[in-house]
């Protein structure tokens, strides 16, 4: 029981001194980039604001959802 005990205290200086002896690595930029801004439009029929990619095309402007397009009377430009 003594020379497992010496053998733990030995293991675990030779740990600490090697883990001292270690360059000291700069943290990781955990960060992700920011990604890049959208236009955001409103909705032609109830003025909510959306990303321009998210909105649907009428005629008549950009609508938040195809019903509300439906609902304006507009149609999808050919």
């Amino acid at each position: 029981m003594k020379y497992l005990i010496w053998l733990v205290i030995i293991l675990l200086a030779i740990w600490a001194y090697k883990r001292s002896r270690r360059p000291a690595q700069p943290p990781a930029d955990k960060t992700p980039a920011p990604a890049t801004p959208s236009n955001m439009v409103g909705c032609a029929h109830c003025g909510l604001h959306l990303p321009q990619e998210e909105a649907v095309t009428g005629e008549k402007g950009l609508y938040c959802s195809t019903e509300h397009r439906s609902a304006a009377q507009d149609r999808n430009p050919v």
